[in-house]
């Protein structure tokens, strides 16, 4: 089939990646002329691990990009909006760029005699598909969804660092069209992939997204609430979940306490259903208290360190892992971010070190001292904090030598040696 994905970021450019793979033709649109020519070339505009091998692969075969869209859509059978859908403080989520890129594909479709399916696969709150990315492509079209053009919401759930394998091997495909053909076309699309879809309609495919995410959220500062309180009581936390996790009712999954969730999509989705809550004026005090706990967490590891060293004024700090996870250079929603920020505004001097990530914190923290290896970062420091869980940081003992005081406050429960002053942020 001949597929068009609209975005060139994380999931534009991994879907569009897997699509050729799985034997489509696919167009790849972007307004960034950079981003065009990387993927013309095979180079992805983003780290994910095993994309670039499958853009060598297809590039100028299976796969090309353009900036233009009546070429993409007059090419095509169905295009993907892949976009960014960031949100603010309060949850709202901005849809300026869907609404940009509705606008040009309903303009592209108006010139166009067959049927063309346009499928939201950015994440968006409940009835975005339906009350605004339809009407918009109506109005530049001229034509009527349904009868002359098709649309569907397709949500993913991929994982950053692993999101190649996810599209690949996926624990459920999620399909809210408004018609039966759009509903066919896309699941053709995934034929060869062995798993059951989910037929819906598209504010139903929305909504699986957000909660899907919400209550992995949940989890995660459900699980960080219990240690914290494990903590005070001299309890392993990691004992207690190991057995909680066994109840198949539960599982295991995301119940690992630490400093918290990060990324593009855990923070923003919590707080977008929280603002489409409240718009209903409906109080959502569960997820609300996710995202207060989320937010308190990394900071308890500056008062275990300001409870060892006194005063942060002057001292050297080093912090290691910047990437909201690990395996990924994202920085987005790290819970490094706020972390870095109070030792900067308590008159620290940081050195920082990750193995993928130093480049783009430089964006938010320019001056910051950034080394290429832990022990550049550690040397002559009074206390390291550890903000991912980086392979190479399991191993760590001797390089912690080299600091003026070997104290290591534990972020992700990593750290596992026995000569430094060492201090667990839940356990």
């Amino acid at each position: 089939m001949n597929v068009s994905v609209v975005g060139s970021g994380y999931v534009g450019t991994v879907s569009a990646a897997c699509f050729a793979d799985l034997g489509h033709n696919v167009v790849c649109i972007d307004i960034d002329a950079k981003k065009v020519d990387m993927i013309n070339r095979g180079e992805p505009p983003i780290y994910e691990e095993g994309l670039e091998k499958l853009l060598k692969k297809h590039a100028g075969k299976k796969i090309k990009a353009t900036s233009n869209y009546n070429e993409a859509v007059a090419s095509t059978d169905i295009s993907f909006i892949c976009v960014g859908t960031p949100s603010d403080a309060q949850g709202n989520i901005d849809l300026s760029i869907i609404k940009a890129a509705s606008k040009s594909l309903g303009e592209a479709i108006s010139l166009k005699k067959n049927y063309h399916v346009v499928v939201v696969k950015s994440t968006v709150v409940p009835e975005t598909t339906e009350n605004i990315v339809i009407p918009i492509i109506e109005k530049a079209s001229g034509k009527q969804v349904g009868v002359d053009f098709g649309a569907a919401m397709n949500p993913e759930f991929l994982r950053e660092g692993k999101a190649v394998y996810d599209f690949n091997h996926p624990d459920k495909i999620v399909v809210g069209a408004v018609d039966q053909r759009s509903d066919d076309l896309v699941c053709s699309l995934y034929s060869r992939l062995d798993r059951e879809i989910t037929h819906t309609n598209p504010r139903t495919a929305e909504m699986i997204k957000y909660v899907n995410n919400a209550f992995l959220a949940t989890k995660i500062s459900f699980a960080n609430e219990i240690g914290n309180i494990c903590k005070k009581m001299d309890i392993d936390t990691y004992q207690v979940m190991e057995a909680v996790g066994k109840d198949i009712r539960i599982s295991s999954q995301f119940l690992n306490s630490g400093a918290g969730f990060g990324g593009s999509c855990f923070p923003k989705d919590v707080k977008a259903i929280i603002g489409k809550a409240k718009e209903l004026e409906y109080k959502p005090g569960l997820l609300e208290s996710v995202i207060e706990i989320n937010e308190k967490q990394p900071l308890l590891m500056i008062d275990m360190l300001e409870s060892k060293i006194g005063s942060l004024k002057g001292k050297k700090i080093s912090v290691l892992g910047l990437a909201f996870k690990n395996d990924t250079d994202d920085i987005r929603e790290s819970r490094s971010i706020p972390v870095i920020k109070t030792l900067i505004d308590k008159g620290a001097i940081v050195s920082a070190y990750d193995p993928m990530a130093c480049d783009n914190m430089r964006n938010i923290f320019e001056d910051i001292a950034y080394y290429s290896s832990t022990v550049q970062a550690l040397e002559n420091t009074d206390a390291c904090l550890i903000m991912t869980e980086w392979e190479e940081f399991k191993d760590l003992c001797s390089e912690f030598k080299v600091m003026h005081r070997p104290l290591v406050i534990d972020g992700r429960n990593v750290i596992h040696c026995k000569e430094i002053e060492y201090i667990g942020l839940c356990w």
